[in-house]
């Protein structure tokens, strides 16, 4: 595994856990994730237990920072709950990344859409 491969997913465990919280679905989706990218379960279960104590670590390209954005959104909308926090990691975190509030909000809107159509 790449080292940019477990700092991205590390980004998505910090996300997971900025509302105080993960939630089933939120874990399922991890577990998902890491499997896909051949994370181990032990290794997932320590991330969790620690994703209050992880920083956010900004991606070198820009590809990489639209998946990261992109994977993020998804991950805040899975258990069909926007909560403020993670909406608020979200919009600083696409500042951070060099995105424009209306690519930001573009972005978001996508999602919250693919969410409410389904």
């Amino acid at each position: 595994m790449l080292d940019i491969d477990l700092e991205h997913f590390r980004n998505l465990v910090s996300l997971a856990a900025v509302d105080g919280k993960i939630e089933d679905i939120e874990r399922v989706t991890l577990s998902k994730i890491a499997f896909e990218r051949g994370i181990p379960l032990d290794r997932l279960n320590i991330m969790l237990d620690r994703a209050h104590e992880y920083l956010y670590l900004i991606p070198q390209n820009q590809v990489e920072k639209e998946k990261q954005l992109e994977d993020m959104i998804k991950l805040a909308l899975v258990d069909g709950d926007f909560a403020p926090a993670e909406h608020k990691l979200i919009k600083t975190v696409g500042e951070k990344l060099g995105f424009s509030k209306q690519e930001l909000d573009s972005l978001v809107e996508k999602h919250v859409r693919r969410i409410n159509v389904k």
